[in-house]
């Protein structure tokens, strides 16, 4: 009597080959999504635009602006409160997009420690 042995899976090594290739692929796009977002500018303002704050994908400030008439030597902690919100605004956009951006390329998939 002949034992029928289960024939061996061929596609593996093509199936692996394939897979490697669509993550270098994704990779590729991670890598060129993330120089985008380094690449922009992101601006947010508060107090009713008496202080704006532009930060870029990197979460550096490039520029700040505050309306002289926000300028209370009286009441320093207003000024203060409001480049704190402008400024943690603009960083919530950079990763709000990040984020958005990222869901597409790796479809959904959470990869953690990636920014």
């Amino acid at each position: 009597m002949k034992a029928r042995l289960p024939k061996q899976n061929q596609g593996g090594a093509q199936s692996m080959n394939a897979m490697i290739r669509q993550a270098q692929k994704m990779q590729d796009e991670i890598s060129e999504l993330q120089e985008d977002i380094e690449a922009r500018s992101f601006t947010s303002t508060s107090g009713g635009g008496a202080v704006t704050v532009t930060v870029s994908g990197k979460k550096t400030i490039q520029s700040l602006e505050i309306k002289p008439e926000v300028v209370d030597p009286e009441d320093i902690d207003m000024l203060q409160d409001l480049i704190i919100s402008a400024v943690n605004e603009a960083i919530n956009q950079v990763e709000e997009v990040t984020e958005t951006e990222m869901s597409k390329v790796t479809g959904g998939v959470s990869l953690p420690d990636l920014f």
